[in-house]
């Protein structure tokens, strides 16, 4: 290539410090990743187009192996060949190393005995075929971190759930094939002291464990809900105005709601924390329960407001899920809206913390601090939940 060779030694690869590209001559870079990791790229030129080709990290490939691949790829060049292209047709087949698609397929099927779950099964073959598309003609030990990058990054902060469990089982095929020998070296898909020095963390993205819908867009949502009238779509938009628990809303009792004082008292056996809770009810929460009480002079009794296909049933925690699905929202679950709720008291509004945590029932303080703070803040409270209404845009009423 005309161009200066074997800039490096071994020793100098071996102390180099500074993040980005380190030459070594004729296309070959040593890249020194923000972690403090290692690893080995050629860099060429053809049709007018730069391509980037991982060769392995440091810790697999010594110096005069990378150098060795370099010149491989300098001569498919000069041979009028892509290095990667001609890699992913060849070098599988040649060493006896399958695709990640070949080895992922087989993977869920010996697992699958295990599983049992046929919905499990089926959420598996979708991810390791959809979202991990990129990587399945790849062969098992080319892959790299900036190939698991490439399929995580334009999903992570839209899908979050989904994205960390498409991450998860990346990680899980990758363990696999290096058990079997066809990889070696750390997994790139490893989160714990790899990606999570790449990827903002999903504590971020979503509170506890539940994906939440950004707080901005629940108006438009609720708007929604309301061109769909059903049992459900009230019960997911109570739900979210009074910041309520899936099944404290939906075994909600008709004895526990006092219309006059408007309030609703959840009783303590139905509290997470076993302690009877009050919640405020703005005006819509209210007009939807009166909706419901002139809608159930009309049918056999129910103790329950949302009520079953049966009148001694509930609502079922599925049939909110599946509205959410129908209304084509993948990555949000119905307890995530307490999350939405509580990020826009923090983010837009002067209401304390104590006044917040309160409203989700959550315990503040110590057991010394909790003994002596006595009222539960309900005036305060029902201001906080008529500004939520009013964000939410929650004035108009309509029927079912």
């Amino acid at each position: 290539m005309g161009r200066e060779i074997n800039k490096l030694s071994a020793r100098k690869v071996q102390s180099l410090a500074p993040v980005g590209r380190h030459s070594d001559g004729g296309g070959l870079y040593l890249v020194v990743d923000k972690n403090g990791s290692k690893r080995w790229v050629f860099l060429y030129k053809r049709g007018g187009r730069t391509s980037e080709m991982g060769l392995g990290g440091l810790h697999s490939v010594p110096l005069a192996r990378a150098r060795e691949f370099a010149a491989e790829c300098r001569g498919l060049l000069a041979d009028g060949k892509d290095p990667i292209a001609h890699r992913r047709t060849s070098r599988a087949a040649q060493f006896g190393v399958p695709t990640f698609g070949d080895f992922a397929d087989q993977f869920v099927e010996d697992m699958s005995p295990q599983w049992a779950n046929a919905k499990h099964i089926a959420q598996w073959k979708m991810t390791l075929k959809e979202y991990a598309a990129p990587l399945r003609p790849k062969a098992l030990s080319e892959i790299d971190t900036n190939d698991v990058l490439a399929v995580l990054k334009p999903i992570w902060t839209k899908k979050a759930e989904t994205a960390g469990r498409v991450r998860g089982r990346i990680e899980r095929v990758l363990d696999a094939a290096k058990v079997k020998g066809y990889r070696s070296g750390e997994n790139p898909a490893r989160w714990r002291g790899h990606l999570d020095h790449l990827l903002p963390k999903r504590s971020k993205l979503s509170r506890g464990h539940f994906a939440a819908m950004p707080y901005a867009d629940v108006p438009a949502f609720i708007a929604r809900l309301r061109e769909a009238p059903s049992m459900a779509s009230l019960a997911l938009e109570f739900a979210i105005l009074t910041a309520g628990r899936t099944t404290e809303v939906l075994q909600a009792r008709w004895a526990e709601f006092d219309l006059k004082d408007t309030v609703w008292t959840v009783p303590a056996e139905r509290m997470k924390a076993k302690r009877s809770h009050r919640v405020p009810l703005a005006t819509r929460p209210l007009a939807i329960l009166r909706e419901l009480s002139t809608f159930r002079d009309a049918l056999p009794k129910s103790p329950y407001v949302f009520r079953g296909n049966k009148p001694a049933t509930p609502l079922s925690n599925m049939a909110l899920l599946m509205l959410l699905r129908r209304l084509g929202v993948e990555d949000t679950t119905v307890h995530g809206f307490r999350s939405s709720f509580r990020d826009w008291c923090g983010n837009e509004t002067h209401f304390p913390r104590e006044i917040a945590e309160a409203a989700l029932a959550h315990a503040v303080g110590d057991k010394t601090e909790q003994a002596y703070r006595r009222s539960d803040a309900l005036a305060k409270r029902r201001e906080l939940m008529d500004a939520w209404a009013a964000f939410c845009g929650a004035e108009k009423s309509r029927s079912i």
